[in-house]
């Protein structure tokens, strides 16, 4: 039933995960308006527990890198998510900032494994012409996460009636999870017993370097991968980038509760929209990288074309929205950041596998991780200042970084093409 499709099951599988990523993450936000009426927590609260988490996740992203080279890609996954799902369940019985902040990071550390895990699944599934659509159908579950998110938690909300009990809820379905995962992905390409001899080899042969065979072997140290110029460009443009993404996940619910005066309800609604635009933006980053393949570009030319685009897609909006009048205005110019957003992740997630093999990208998918998340950090503590009146410099700061973002990639990356052994001048 699977023969000739297996590699696409498997990423399906991985972006269901990051759907229920991002329905556990997205809970505190959708539910903090009960959660402070109840406590007695404030903004400046809600900053620092959402700011440890951030924190927790930039480590996670390095150590679950790691994990994943070391464990492999199965049972990196069942860790993560195991780890995750129960923090999620613990914020049921957190009653203070100092055990919001105990549990959210404990979330953020596990949740953290998913990127560096799917990273890894896409190099070791995917030949190199596959990569840039299978991530971005691995980050469309991060949209569909965050165009359900909303509506699902504001349903459990009003069904079970307590923001503990929808905590509960919610971290059951990671469980529920490992159950498909467990069954289907048994082994790696190489040795799945489920995995037609033609699928096996295209995927083996297509995943191979191009130029030569020691090319295709070259498994550099950590120290070796971070003295790249290379390495450095993607772990910049991720640096810069993805507090644009986090600039929504994390206070959508909030602007739209300050600016427009909206509730759990009304946020569960409108917080929807820029979702979708995400969604279509990581399939068309990935489809058009792929097209752009097919018709003969080079790994080079598509990558930074596709980036390139994003980038000023998500600069235009950014500007506009600083003028946003309407609620329904604002998330739909939100909805076009997000679309430009995902145009360019999903290539810049895939330069590790183009630049490197599949025994090496999750370090450097970590450590891309860990520098993002920590810029997050820095937004997080930044919004609440800037925005003291209103949003509009937080999103000028996003249009800033969009191109910073872009720059890391033509500035640092160079030529994007498997990198080779630099070869010792001594014995040269």
């Amino acid at each position: 039933m699977m023969k000739g499709k297996l590699r696409w099951v498997i990423v399906s599988i991985v972006a269901l995960a990051t759907i229920i990523n991002y329905i556990d993450r997205g809970a505190l936000a959708v539910l903090w308006p009960e959660i402070s009426a109840e406590l007695g927590l404030s903004k400046t609260d809600y900053a620092f527990i959402i700011s440890i988490f951030t924190v927790a996740y930039a480590f996670g992203q390095s150590l679950f890198g790691k994990i994943f080279d070391w464990i492999g890609t199965r049972l990196g996954f069942v860790l993560a998510i195991t780890v995750w799902s129960v923090a999620t369940m613990l914020h049921a019985i957190a009653n203070s900032i100092a055990t919001f902040s105990l549990f959210r990071g404990l979330l953020g550390v596990a949740e953290a494994g998913n990127w560096p895990g799917a990273t890894k699944a896409n190099a070791e599934w995917f030949p190199i012409k596959e990569r840039a659509l299978a991530q971005g159908i691995f980050n469309s579950g991060a949209a569909i996460g965050g165009i359900i998110s909303g509506p699902v938690i504001g349903i459990l909300f009003v069904l079970l009636g307590s923001w503990q009990a929808t905590f509960i809820v919610v971290g059951l379905l990671g469980m529920l999870w490992l159950i498909p995962w467990l069954v289907i992905y048994k082994s790696g390409p190489e040795t799945h017993p489920w995995l037609a001899e033609a699928e096996r080899e295209y995927i083996l042969t297509g995943r191979r370097n191009v130029e030569s065979e020691a090319v295709a072997e070259y498994a550099p140290s950590s120290k070796e991968i971070l003295s790249r110029k290379e390495s450095w460009g993607v772990i910049m443009a991720s640096f810069f980038l993805d507090p644009i993404w986090w600039l929504f996940v994390g206070w959508l619910p909030l602007y739209l509760n300050e600016t427009y005066g909206f509730g759990v309800a009304e946020i569960a609604q409108y917080s929807a929209v820029p979702y979708i635009g995400a969604m279509l933006g990581a399939w068309f980053g990935g489809l058009l990288a792929q097209n752009r393949l097919k018709a003969g570009w080079s790994v080079n030319k598509a990558r930074k074309f596709v980036i390139t685009l994003g980038g000023i897609i998500m600069l235009v909006s950014l500007l506009m929205t600083i003028e946003a009048a309407t609620p329904l205005y604002a998330v739909l110019l939100m909805a076009v950041i997000l679309f430009g957003f995902q145009t360019a992740v999903g290539n810049i997630q895939t330069l590790p596998s183009d630049l490197y093999s599949s025994k090496s990208v999750g370090f450097l998918a970590g450590v891309a991780g860990t520098a993002a998340k920590l810029a997050v950090v820095g937004l997080n503590f930044l919004i609440p200042i800037i925005t003291v009146n209103s949003y509009a410099p937080a999103f000028a700061v996003g249009a800033a970084l969009a191109i910073l973002s872009v720059l890391s990639v033509w500035v640092l990356c160079g030529h994007i093409q498997p990198l080779r052994p630099r070869i010792d001048k001594a014995t040269a």
